[in-house]
């Protein structure tokens, strides 16, 4: 198929999924997405168990996209910036001090908690065995919390605006410091060839020019597109500037060797809030809006669409599926660990909004980019045991506590801060 017919079929298939699910489930979108294809990869399993032809024809169609490129170097960007854009960066600043630690220390210890965790398992004889450093690549795998899975969840259910801007501004920014410790453990596991040695320095300097890099190069090409956008008033030609903006700001950031995805957020947090105010009139601000919130549903269609086929193409063995099982609560110990200290500590120094330690840990959501990292990994006897597990915990993490955070929620009595005075 060429590039084109695989778009078109997945665009049929995301819209096809998507009227089912708002005319019959009712779910939100990015998990009535995901439950649909998932069901469907497995109807075709069976179909082809059954000796139907055109089940075989699906996995070689999902088999040949590319779905760590699809996403981080090419989706990712845009969903960031379309999530960074209605960020309120008043608020992220009164928050900033818990989202930071989270987005940094919090990711290192959930990296090594879940990875002794998951080790200790293996040592009871649970599932297939991994080593030590495998489960540590584990740990890299699934500590950051997924933007775009947060995100799509945080819009359906209501919650206090303190701790919904907690959990968005950690799922934005810590996908930067996920891809360094994953790339520095990957590193100590696989040597030069992947990634070179593991260098505690090495670690701290890439972890600067990567996050602190991105950030720098996110701020000077959003602030280079915010002076374009207040010289005109013509919301095409904003718009356009906006889509530039992303598209080649995160190609060049690549190019540049600093985290592109820290630059998209950063970005769409400068535009999002100085740009709105000051550069762009009533009319500019409704039509980006409505141009981003369209993109971000289309893309976010596709993506959770293409997490559910990619059972398809996975191997999977009864001893893969027990670990899987074991790594759910293996993970969830690890990010109420990554949650519990640092929130604990603040505590001391400034209020807290209460239960935030219990939301983070069930509302840190783990999605596409965690399936992406574990598809980049090189071939080896433990990728395929590191695919499918990291599969699990992906499908436990959106259906069931995406599915349970808002009954969860109202159970604790938590709801949605009113609307300001006008």
């Amino acid at each position: 198929m060429t590039v084109f017919q695989t778009a078109a079929v997945l665009l049929v298939l995301a819209a096809g999924f998507s009227y089912v699910n708002h005319r019959f489930l009712r779910l939100p979108t990015a998990i009535g997405l995901m439950g649909l294809a998932l069901a469907s990869s497995i109807a075709l399993l069976a179909a082809g168990a059954a000796g139907f032809r055109f089940a075989a024809d699906a996995a070689a169609l999902v088999s040949a996209i590319d779905f760590d490129a699809a996403l981080l170097h090419g989706m990712l960007g845009l969903l960031l910036f379309a999530g960074a854009l209605h960020v309120d960066l008043t608020e992220l600043r009164e928050q900033r001090g818990i989202v930071v630690v989270l987005a940094t220390v919090g990711v290192v210890v959930s990296t090594v908690v879940i990875g002794v965790g998951l080790w200790l398992v293996g040592q009871l004889g649970v599932g297939s065995p991994l080593t030590f450093l495998d489960c540590l690549v584990f740990g890299a795998l699934v500590s950051p919390t997924d933007p775009i899975a947060v995100l799509g969840v945080m819009k359906t259910v209501g919650v206090p605006r303190a701790i919904e801007v907690t959990v968005t501004g950690e799922s934005l920014l810590n996908d930067g410091v996920g891809v360094v410790v994953f790339v520095a453990v990957v590193g100590l596991v696989y040597g030069s060839g992947h990634a070179g040695t593991f260098d505690p320095v090495g670690l701290l300097g890439l972890l600067v020019r990567e996050a602190g890099g991105g950030a720098l190069f996110g701020l000077a090409t959003g602030w280079v597109t915010f002076r374009m956008l207040r010289s005109i008033d013509d919301y095409k030609v904003e718009v356009l500037l906006t889509l530039a903006l992303v598209v080649g700001g995160y190609a060049m950031a690549e190019a540049l060797h600093v985290s592109a995805a820290i630059a998209a957020v950063a970005a769409g947090l400068l535009i999002g809030n100085r740009g709105r105010a000051e550069a762009m009139s009533d009319r500019t601000r409704r039509h980006i809006d409505a141009f981003w919130e369209l993109i971000d549903e289309i893309l976010n269609a596709v993506l959770f669409l293409l997490m559910g086929l990619q059972f398809l193409v996975l191997e999977i063995g009864p001893g893969q599926v027990l670990l899987a099982f074991a790594a759910v609560g293996v993970v969830l110990a690890g990010r109420f660990v990554s949650v519990a200290v640092p929130v604990t500590v603040l505590r001391r120094f400034r209020p807290v909004a209460p239960y935030m330690i219990r939301v983070l840990t069930w509302g840190g959501l783990r999605g596409g980019i965690s399936i992406a990292l574990a598809l980049s990994l090189p071939h080896g006897p433990s990728r395929d045991t590191l695919l499918a597990t990291t599969y699990g915990v992906v499908v436990f993490s959106i259906l069931v506590q995406g599915l349970t955070l808002g009954p969860a929620l109202q159970r604790l009595g938590l709801k949605a801060d009113p609307p300001p005075a006008h």
